[in-house]
């Protein structure tokens, strides 16, 4: 999820949350403090209204009192001068924040307040006003605020009574107390818990990614890529730690790479140094023979210099197989390309292979078997060298008496095909697949033996590659190795196409 619907969410998550979990607790404590009311005061028929109106409430829990005292003046107005009965009903008034004052003529005869009531004595509605006898009461307002209940009556001497329910309408009962209480506790923990729970959902999208991103970064300082970022978080810190996985691999990438060019080097180093050594050894000796006079004749004279000649070939051969690979690491093999005529090619190639082959006692046949002149886009010096290449381990791995080379030509459609065949020992299934790789030894002992730097057919596909072509294999123990060469001939396309 995107950060910004996250924020869009948490705002309204934040406004509605509340809204909803305060009308749920506002509709349960107010039903349980309904009930308690309705117990406590023994009123009946309370709603919502009525709770939410302050007076309307006061003025319900007074009704029955109010019907009594009706009662009383109606059966026995007498009562209203027994200071017993007035106080027994001033103490239930008391119960329910109310108190009682009787009138007599125009002269205070009852007051059931503990202080002075002198000012809203003079504001108490006339015998015989409109709203006396109902329920509603009289509002007086201004430093009074009380709600009134007037209940008119004819004392036992033919006088004039009035008695009041007073009831003061700035007061709270207990109830509606602990509601708000209630409420405000209610309220401020929602909010509480709303925030944590958003607190804690930004923190885990947000935060607990970024403290992972941390700990890959301190991983890759110190050198460790053997961990996993693992995409999590919002939609933004998510794709940031996807790709942060990506740098990982491709770092870890690139240091086995690294790791495995630097042992390769060092194999190289190692074959060659191993290599070089062999002709060094062999010129050094052939030179002090020369010097202690043991070439005593122009025959040895000759035989020892043009062994000296040889072995400096061999050494000057895998110094240029050496500069060639720190070329093909770079991608810098030096290409010369130009249209070639395959057939002319080879004939020049293979009457140079004659003059090596001969001195070696392997004999080389060749077969041209194209029909068409074919024309190919190659650099010829590179092409030379994968030939040379092939031959030289073919030769390397001669172990028959009479050694033969056969170099066929084809046309197969779009490619020629070259096509190098030896009787050598050959080479076993398991290892035909990575003969093209770089330092890959059928046989390390043997290999070791026979020298070479163990790059020449990795240089062969590497060139073939450049030039748009293939190179593969077939063997089989014992009988020999054919090598294919495929190179896409060069077709004109005519100007109006």
């Amino acid at each position: 999820m995107k950060l910004k619907n996250r924020i869009i969410i948490s705002f309204f998550v934040v406004i509605l949350v509340p809204l909803v979990l305060t009308s749920i607790a506002l509709m349960g404590f107010t039903s349980y403090q309904l009930r308690s009311i309705e117990k406590q005061y023994g009123v009946d028929g309370i709603t919502y209204e009525s709770l939410s109106n302050n007076t309307l409430m006061l003025s319900k829990m007074t009704q029955k009192i109010f019907e009594g005292i009706q009662k009383t003046v109606q059966e026995n107005p007498a009562n209203m001068e027994d200071k017993a009965y007035l106080d027994s009903v001033n103490k239930e008034l008391k119960a329910k924040n109310a108190y009682l004052l009787v009138r007599k003529e125009q002269e205070l005869a009852y007051s059931g307040s503990t202080e002075d009531v002198s000012v809203l004595f003079e504001e108490l509605p006339e015998y015989g006003d409109s709203m006396a006898g109902t329920d509603k009461g009289i509002y007086i307002g201004a430093d009074v605020q009380s709600l009134v209940k007037q209940v008119d009556f004819i004392f036992p001497e033919h006088m004039e009574g009035s008695a009041f329910i007073i009831i003061q309408a700035d007061t709270i009962i207990p109830q509606m107390q602990q509601l708000l209480a209630d409420m405000v506790f209610v309220i401020v923990l929602i909010l509480i818990v709303t925030a944590l729970g958003l607190c804690t959902w930004t923190y885990r999208g947000v935060i607990t990614p970024l403290n992972q991103l941390k700990e890959a970064t301190k991983n890759i300082k110190e050198g460790n890529l053997d961990f996993t970022v693992e995409r999590s978080g919002v939609d933004e810190i998510s794709d940031l730690c996807e790709d942060f996985e990506d740098m990982r691999q491709r770092l870890k990438q690139s240091a086995e790479e690294k790791v495995n060019f630097d042992k390769e080097n060092k194999e190289l180093i190692s074959n060659i140094s191993h290599d070089l050594k062999t002709p060094i050894t062999a010129v050094k000796g052939y030179v002090e023979g020369i010097m202690d006079g043991v070439a005593d004749t122009p025959e040895k004279m000759d035989k020892y210099i043009r062994t000296i000649y040889t072995k400096a070939n061999e050494m000057d051969r895998l110094i240029n197989e050496l500069t060639f690979y720190s070329k093909i690491d770079t991608n810098r093999i030096p290409y010369t390309f130009n249209k070639i005529n395959i057939s002319d090619y080879f004939e020049d190639c293979v009457d140079e292979l004659n003059v090596e082959l001969e001195s070696s006692g392997v004999s080389l046949t060749y077969f041209n078997y194209l029909e068409d002149p074919a024309v190919v886009i190659a650099d010829a010096e590179q092409i030379k060298r994968v030939i040379n290449n092939i031959i030289s381990n073919s030769l390397k791995y001669m172990n028959k008496p009479k050694g033969a080379i056969n170099i066929r030509l084809r046309d197969v459609g779009d490619f020629i095909q070259i096509e190098i065949e030896d009787n050598g020992k050959g080479i076993s299934q398991k290892d035909l697949a990575n003969v093209f790789d770089r330092f890959y030894r059928t046989d390390a002992s043997r290999n070791s033996s026979k020298g070479g730097s163990g790059i020449g057919l990795s240089i062969v596909k590497k060139i073939m590659e450049d030039h748009g072509g293939q190179v593969w294999a077939t063997s089989k123990e014992g009988t020999g190795t054919t090598m294919y060469l495929a190179l896409r001939k060069y077709q004109e396309v005519p100007a109006n196409e």
